[in-house]
């Protein structure tokens, strides 16, 4: 057996293992969110989570002996575009995760891989074949099943998670463009910029609550003044900081070492995950609708992956 040869199952499981790491580090982060989602203002949330993600990656970089110059960018203005995205697809994601139980945002925003599916046609000028289109509508048969649009049961914020997954599936077309030339370092370092300028911004705008509404919906969310977080709350802040940075790099890092097709179910048992937060931390159990929903999007997620890989192979 050739050394190489030797060394591809190593790879793959390492791709497997640090895939699970990212996918359990972002579903805390989500848990992190929307527990402070109730007394904070997102521009707060988010600042003190770039903060405490910067340090980490930063931290990383150090330990892996990296040089300062990883972080300079080849192409700023395609890294701007990307980090706008980002900023967007978390922004809209977070306020719809405020108000809707935690397993039908998490649900809700798997559709992100169904979008790229057709967003590749167009950015990336690449064949979609029949399976896959199949795949795409049976997803997003199943956001229909779980919005209910139309009905007494429809939630507005559902459109937020929507919006916040168009411009994620947005983002990672972006980053499948700079892959080659911008590090895993770079591409999270302006990331954390672009949240830590965007949320000064806001703070100093909108900070002192003067747009503010009452309740604990969205945009009370949004614009919710900025108070100084008691002790208590500080792990909640430290855990989606950490949780961030460390699941961003795991998750960047599986891509790059092992095949797509081999990492991309594993980000699925962030699922299961979802629902088991939401029943110890907040109480929520999804409702029949929501198991049906759920099971069309991570059902059709899984099917598109499959074909991409029976693709590939032919």
């Amino acid at each position: 057996m050739t050394t190489e040869a030797a060394t591809l199952p190593r790879f793959a499981l390492g791709g497997v293992v640090l895939a699970l790491v990212g996918v359990v580090c972002l579903s805390i982060n989500d848990v992190a969110v929307k527990f402070l989602s109730g007394g904070y203002a997102l521009h707060e949330v988010i600042l003190f989570r770039a903060v405490v993600g910067m340090m980490v990656l930063l931290a990383t970089m150090a330990l892996a002996r990296q040089p300062l110059a990883s972080l300079r960018t080849r192409r700023p203005v395609a890294q701007g575009l990307r980090v706008l995205c980002i900023l967007a697809s978390n922004a809209s994601y977070f306020l719809g995760l405020s108000v809707l139980p935690l397993a039908d945002a998490v649900a809700t925003s798997y559709v992100a891989p169904l979008l790229m599916v057709g967003l590749s046609v167009v950015a990336l000028r690449e064949k979609v074949g029949f399976a896959r289109w199949v795949a795409v509508l049976a997803g997003m048969a199943g956001v229909l099943v779980m919005v209910q649009p139309g009905t007494s049961a429809f939630q507005p914020a559902a459109l937020l998670v929507l919006f916040g997954a168009l411009c994620y599936a947005l983002a990672q077309i972006m980053t499948r463009h700079l892959r080659n030339s911008e590090t895993s370092f770079s591409l999270g370092f302006y990331t954390q910029c672009g949240f830590i300028l965007l949320c000064i911004a806001m703070g100093l705008g909108v900070g002192d609550g003067h747009l503010a509404e009452p309740g604990d919906g969205a945009l009370a969310f949004l614009f919710r003044p900025w108070v100084w977080p008691p002790l208590a709350d500080y792990p909640a802040f430290l855990a989606a900081g950490c949780a961030v940075a460390i699941g961003g790099l795991s998750m960047s890092q599986a891509y790059r070492i092992s095949e797509t097709a081999l990492v991309a179910p594993f980000e699925y048992v962030g699922m299961p995950l979802a629902i088991l937060w939401g029943a110890l931390v907040f109480s929520q159990w999804p409702g029949q609708s929501s198991w049906i929903g759920m099971a069309l999007i991570c059902g059709a997620g899984l099917w598109t992956m499959a074909a991409e890989r029976a693709r590939r192979k032919a």
